[in-house]
């Protein structure tokens, strides 16, 4: 995220953090479990999108959508969709085996409901 935080020079981007304390008081309406699962993204026009969605709109909007592009192609977009659901799901341990770093986030044990 600070990569394209970096590079949204325009602000045309409104990154959440869902781990922020007072994000349930903010959206009461959103499942902090669905978020959690795998990220989500609302365009412009309210259309709600998730997964490698969000990450190839995201980057198209900073201007480098084409480095993404390709895990939108249709046979591409069938094995990257899979990938993207494994790393999602493992993606703390995914992180913790690349950078030695545990999680610091009560709330982000994978596969455990949460109340918020």
């Amino acid at each position: 995220m600070k990569h394209l935080r970096k590079r949204d020079k325009h602000n045309k981007l409104t990154l959440v953090d869902i781990q922020a304390p007072d994000f349930s008081e903010r959206y009461p309406s959103l499942n902090w479990d669905d978020l959690n699962a795998r990220i989500h993204g609302l365009k412009e026009d309210g259309t709600l999108i998730t997964g490698l969605d969000v990450t190839h709109q995201a980057w198209k909007a900073v201007g480098v959508g084409w480095l993404y592009a390709p895990l939108r192609w249709p046979v591409i977009r069938f094995f990257a969709d899979a990938l993207y659901n494994v790393f999602a799901k493992h993606r703390y341990t995914i992180s913790f085996l690349l950078t030695g770093k545990k999680r610091e986030c009560a709330r982000c044990v994978p596969g455990e409901k949460h109340d918020k």
